[in-house]
């Protein structure tokens, strides 16, 4: 069944609402309400350009831009301002970012100026959900923001394809902006005053890609605690530090979360009830505080995704429009809630959270590898060890993703560089937190199937013990694409392929199926 439009202005945007649009196509509208405040808005902006040079100077209306605010510029030049200011500011920089980003951009541009608080008109947010629906978009390179006055580059980019220029893609193929919106019966704008910098203020670059991310990590983390619980099963580790009353003694949802699907999935193992009078004590950290990390990182995530539905639905243009009420009158009054600082620290705390899935993932792949510290299965995990290598060097990728994460992780909002003439003197770089974030995320995925690969080479080994419902629902989900590994051959393909179960939801889909629901 189809779903639904999603109408603006309506209910405050989900990172759920942004990937709908973003990758499963959902189509968008402009509510009548919305529409409404965005009417009286313009209303404001209008007044100012027809009153000509008489009007007071109002930014970015009838002067220029960043240090050259204090150009007074004439009345009929409004248009050609617009204009300029989005070609001038379209020097992004490097590949362009992958559709779903660019969709989710859009959407949230759109849902900027729904709020009614930019005064641009209505047909430009009618144009935005057009295009989506069309399936044009505009190639946007990856840099170019520093995060204030927001992600001016890249929405620079954006804004270039609404009027016909520079390039997008559409049908699956680079072509130029003007014959994308002739093919889908959709004109160029013409942008009047304000529009070309309502278009450019604002935070939906960094907030795009890392909303999105974040959404994605969520999924992640539930993928962490499946390869860890198989690599404890592996390594014939014990559940009991998992007790319900040894977690709920310490009040951390994430924690708690982490320790109910553990439980869960640990369920009716042959593999522990083999070894129910081992004498072992206590596991490795890696095995046995998988709920409090695993848990910390759900919890940092989970103030991310506050942050960014908090920015999804805010104002963060500028100036902002606020029509007067009951007959008084309205202002317009410029700020600063186009700085990315709220968005750059909250995806910098995000990045260190989804780096510490990988850092302790690569620490139970040490485990299962290492003769020294596996409980009895063969070095590297290969029954024929000296003649086979097995998975010794699956465990050096995984430590070099780890260590180039720890790099990645130092966080962006950190920095700052003057630019305009000085007048933006400080600038949160959150696109770059948000840059980051993804290509951490990128290689936590990496190294969570290089542990998955491992820890379904240890249950093999443990053969004819067998592990828990849900999990020999796991192995056999992934078994079914990559065979045990019992002489040497090329990891890398069974990397990708590992890594392309845990993209499309198979591995979470068959613990389902083995009957645990993932918190």
């Amino acid at each position: 069944m189809t779903a639904l439009p999603l109408t603006l202005g309506d209910a405050a945007l989900t990172l759920e609402d942004i990937a709908a649009v973003a990758r499963a196509g959902r189509t968008v509208r402009l509510g009548g309400p919305a529409r409404a405040a965005m009417l009286r808005a313009r209303a404001m902006i209008d007044d100012v350009v027809a009153r000509g040079d008489a009007a007071p100077a109002v930014y970015g209306v009838n002067t220029g831009f960043g240090a050259l605010a204090e150009v007074r510029i004439s009345a009929s030049e409004v248009r050609t301002l617009q204009q300029n200011l989005v070609r001038s500011h379209a020097a992004g920089i490097g590949p362009p970012l992958p559709r779903d980003a660019t969709r989710a951009m859009m959407l949230l541009r759109a849902q900027v100026l729904a709020t009614g608080r930019s005064g641009a008109r209505a047909e430009v947010c009618d144009r935005l959900c057009e295009m989506l629906a069309a399936g044009v978009h505009p190639l946007v390179p990856g840099r170019g923001s520093v995060g204030a006055s927001g992600d001016l580059a890249p929405l620079a980019h954006l804004a270039l394809g609404l009027t016909g220029e520079g390039e997008v893609e559409y049908g699956g193929r680079t072509v130029a902006a003007a014959a994308a919106l002739a093919t889908a019966g959709l004109a160029p704008m013409t942008l009047e005053a304000k529009e070309g910098l309502t278009l450019l203020n604002g935070t939906q670059h960094m907030t795009a890609i890392g909303g999105l991310t974040v959404l994605d990590a969520e999924d992640t983390c539930r993928i962490a605690d499946v390869a860890g619980a198989m690599s404890l099963e592996a390594l014939k580790g014990t559940a009991r530090a998992f007790d319900a009353r040894v977690i709920a003694a310490r009040a951390h949802p994430g924690q708690q979360t982490v320790g109910a699907n553990l439980r869960a999935l640990l369920a009716g193992s042959a593999i522990a009830e083999s070894h129910r009078d081992c004498g072992k004590v206590q596991d490795p950290y890696s095995l046995r505080c998988m709920p409090q990390v695993h848990g910390a990182s759900r919890d940092a995530l989970g103030y991310g995704r506050v942050v960014l539905e908090r920015e999804a639905n805010a104002s963060t243009d500028n100036p902002l429009v606020f029509p007067g009420d009951d007959g008084a009158e309205g202002e317009m009054i410029s700020g600063g809630n186009f700085h990315g600082q709220p968005v750059a620290i909250a995806l910098d705390f995000a990045a260190i959270a989804i780096a510490e899935l990988a850092n302790i993932s690569e620490r139970r792949v040490e485990q299962l590898v290492n003769p020294h510290m596996s409980s009895g299965l063969p070095p590297f995990l290969a029954p024929s060890s000296g003649l086979n290598s097995g998975f010794m060097i699956a465990q050096v990728s995984a430590a070099a993703l780890v260590s180039e994460n720890k790099i990645l992780c130092h966080p962006a909002s950190v920095d700052s560089i003057p630019s305009s003439a000085g007048r933006e003197d400080h600038v949160s770089m959150g696109a770059h937190a948000a840059l980051k974030l993804h290509q951490i995320h990128d290689h936590v995925r990496m190294v969570l199937a290089i542990e998955l690969l491992c820890a379904c080479q240890g249950i093999d080994l443990r053969r004819p013990l067998t592990t828990t419902p849900a999990l020999e629902a796991v192995h056999a989900a992934l078994r079914a694409h990559v065979p045990a590994m019992m002489v040497d051959r090329p990891l890398a393909p069974d990397i990708v392929r590992v890594r392309a179960l845990i993209d499309d939801g198979t591995l979470l889909a068959a613990a389902r199926a083995g009957g645990v629901t993932l918190s």
